[in-house]
């Protein structure tokens, strides 16, 4: 169990704790060099009053979070064992439909423990940690993982700096290892899931609603360009949806055969299908130049991004990226817009488009918003957890 210290808070972040925000900002403490990671802090307020628990585990702007706000309970492994217990209760649903075999069953602050996230995928767990502070609880999670719920293996990934340690053992943690492509479902789909292979799995879990919508609305008998489009799990629920065509644009070359392979596990025709690698806006300029048009554009750009010709920032340059996308979209056709950035809300989010529209001369109207899926359980106190933004806009 790791030792507690005292440690004296400016009021505002007192105040903030008191109402219920988890994130423990740097500019709240009065200094932060001599706090290492993994330490439980007693939070005060300058006039020596407890007003929180938390952990030291830096990330971003964040010096830790809030982990309780009652002094007598103990971090421990029991601890841990309440909040995830708790969490899988509430993924209940998600557990019995055997139609999505993928999904989150712990969302950090939403949670109760921030800079942790937990997926499951067809009896894996994948564990992400966020900061050397909470890894250095990884005894007592995986502990209350293996009370908490039956498993067949456990993987890990380090989302923080290593100074060039991370790679160790292919991710792998305990229980049996995975034979992969793990092949998982979603909504029925398929998506060949790599738990062993760096950083990226193969899906992000949090597009579910979308996709689905998606191949349920929008696809049938549509041209559809998927940008930006990673293994193109997007095209595979297009396609599955009855699109006449989709196109799969991203620069990573290993875009290529990711794809290729999500549409095999999904017994669609490869060859009835565009896959391109190549910088989306380089695309963008070939596609006008052929005076190239589409019935859906998806764009789901990364919050930052650099190639060798083009840096890319959503909260500077996406009203340029839609602008992009307007010029090849058929009229009377969709756009759908989505950002995973936590900088800004959806309000900010939505002028993005009304600029790219006004400055296009052209109309819209949003015929859906979407947000994190229940299975992303969010704080109500802390608005940056709740970071996806998609809108479906029909241009007019």
């Amino acid at each position: 169990m790791q030792k507690e210290i005292d440690v004296t808070i400016i009021d505002t972040m007192a105040h903030d704790i008191q109402k219920g925000v988890p994130i423990l900002l740097k500019d709240g403490f009065h200094e932060t060099n001599s706090l290492q990671e993994g330490a439980i802090m007693k939070l005060r307020n300058t006039a020596g009053k407890f007003v929180g628990k938390g952990y030291v585990g830096r990330q971003n702007k964040g010096i830790g979070w809030l982990l309780t706000k009652n002094e007598k309970e103990v971090i421990n492994t029991d601890f841990f064992k309440k909040k995830i217990t708790a969490a899988i209760a509430h993924r209940a649903d998600y557990y019995q439909n055997t139609d999505t075999t993928a999904f989150r069953v712990f969302n950090g602050e939403g949670d109760g423990i921030g800079g942790l996230t937990i997926d499951y995928f067809d009896g894996f767990y994948l564990i992400s940690w966020y900061s050397e502070g909470i890894y250095s609880f990884k005894n007592m999670v995986l502990e209350a993982l293996e009370v908490a719920v039956p498993y067949k293996g456990i993987y890990e990934k380090k989302r923080f700096d290593t100074k060039g340690q991370y790679l160790e053992d292919d991710d792998f943690v305990q229980g049996e290892r995975g034979e992969f492509p793990l092949i998982v479902k979603e909504n029925g789909q398929n998506f060949a899931i790599y738990l062993n292979d760096g950083a990226m799995v193969g899906v992000f879990l949090d597009q579910r609603d979308v996709r689905n919508t998606i191949r349920q609305t929008y696809a049938t008998g549509k041209n559809v360009l998927n940008t930006f489009s990673y293994t193109g799990a997007f095209s595979v629920f297009a396609a599955a949806g009855g699109a006449a065509k989709t196109t799969s644009v991203d620069l990573a070359k290993r875009s290529l055969p990711k794809t290729t392979e999500q549409f095999e596990v999904n017994g669609i025709d490869v060859a009835q299908q565009d896959i391109i690698v190549m910088d989306v806006f380089d695309y963008f300029k070939y596609a006008k130049r052929k005076e190239l048009t589409f019935d859906v554009v998806i764009l789901d750009p990364p919050s930052f991004a650099r190639s060798k010709k083009y840096t890319f920032s959503s909260a500077k340059d996406y009203t340029n990226l839609l602008k992009d996308a307007l010029a090849i979209t058929e009229k009377n056709g969709v756009i759908v817009a989505s950002t995973n950035n936590a900088t800004f809300g959806m309000k900010k989010f939505k002028s993005f488009v009304e600029k790219a529209f006004t400055d296009s001369n052209r109309r819209f109207t949003i015929e859906k918003e979407f947000s994190l899926p229940s299975d992303f359980k969010t704080s109500p106190h802390f608005k940056e957890g709740n970071y996806l933004k998609v809108l479906f806009i029909r241009v007019k």
